[in-house]
């Protein structure tokens, strides 16, 4: 029976599958690096968004006589939600112009890309 080189092909399979595995697996982590620096400028987009808000937030807390309306932002594909609360506890709400405000958050969105802010007054 001559079974010598029987040993060598395993052997070769063995580190071709190997290679083969670290090769995909590279592969896939590269393409979530692409991806992920694609949606660089909607995530900042986003940031500066979520900015806004509690920005608007602090101009109504020290400006509550304010009839103005909220800021727009020049990026279409760009929108802020902004709540606020007396404590944790309590129901949300779109105006900051109560003095018992303590907890401001701020979700900036641009094309499915979120990013948010809170802001705790809370002495």
């Amino acid at each position: 029976m001559k079974r010598k080189g029987q040993a060598m092909i395993l052997t070769i399979l063995a580190l071709g599958g190997t290679v083969v595995g670290a090769t995909a697996i590279a592969g896939l982590l590269m393409t979530y690096q692409i991806r992920q620096s694609t949606d660089m400028g909607n995530s900042a987009k986003a940031i500066f968004a979520a900015d806004t808000g509690v920005e608007w937030g602090l101009y109504q807390l020290f400006n509550p006589q304010t009839s103005l309306p909220g800021p727009v932002l020049s990026d279409p594909g760009g929108s802020y939600v902004l709540n606020c609360y007396e404590n944790a506890q309590s129901v949300a709400t779109t105006s900051c112009k109560s003095a018992s405000t303590t907890i401001m958050r701020s979700l900036g969105v641009s094309r499915g890309v979120s990013r948010a802010f809170e802001l705790d007054l809370t002495p």
